[in-house]
């Protein structure tokens, strides 16, 4: 592949994906042959501010780059403009035995990162409804596994596996498991593990949609 083979495939494939992501998305051609790596092309330089000729990488510096430097892709590196965008930035680099070209990619997800911030903020909540109305959580967990229990008849060591899923089932009627940590409590009540709270909670699950469906 010669020098100007290698530049027109490089410079279809940024143009594609500068159109395929966007105006965030800018991408570029540059000569690495050359230690100061001088940009051949570029789609979406608004995002840096930087035009074909320009020897400024994405963080607004043109210092020289030694040969190792040149030599190595990098894939999805975080990166801070002189402006304070934030960039996923990759360069992929293409050498012949009269070039060494690059392929470079740099995405702006500023305004995706403060929508995530907005979002965490609106998510966020102190604790659940459930701990808030009825106070000491702990305690009333006890006190209405002791009435479940108290319905089987049977001391928590003599429960068999149908046993302890009608044990769930009963607390599962009594909304114990909106609360938080109810799991592991009655995991550790019963001495099984979590996953079998979980696979009894499934079950029952199963068979709530099943009688929804008669």
């Amino acid at each position: 592949m010669t020098r100007e083979e290698a530049f027109e495939f490089l410079d279809r494939t940024a143009k594609g994906i500068a159109e395929m992501f966007g105006s965030s998305c800018e991408t570029l051609v540059q000569d690495m042959g050359n230690p100061r790596h001088p940009i051949l092309s570029i789609y979406n330089g608004q995002v840096s501010g930087r035009e074909v000729g320009s020897t400024l990488d994405i963080l607004g510096s043109d210092k020289v780059l030694d040969s190792t430097t040149l030599a190595n892709d990098f894939v999805n590196l975080y990166a801070t403009t002189p402006s304070g965008q934030q960039i996923k930035s990759s360069t992929f680099h293409m050498v012949g035995e009269d070039y060494d070209l690059a392929l470079g990619i740099d995405f702006d997800f500023t305004a995706l990162s403060y929508a995530n911030r907005t979002l965490m903020g609106l998510m966020n909540a102190e604790a659940d409804l459930q701990s808030a109305l009825w106070a000491g959580g702990a305690g009333q967990l006890h006190q209405i596994f002791e009435e479940c229990l108290a319905a089987l008849g049977k001391p928590i060591e003599e429960l068999n596996k149908k046993d302890r899923f009608r044990l769930v089932t009963l607390l599962d009627q009594k909304n114990v498991f909106s609360f938080r940590k109810s799991v592991p409590f009655v995991a550790s009540r019963l001495k099984v593990s979590r996953y079998t709270i979980y696979k009894y909670l499934g079950e029952l699950a199963d068979e709530k949609a099943a009688a929804g469906k008669e």
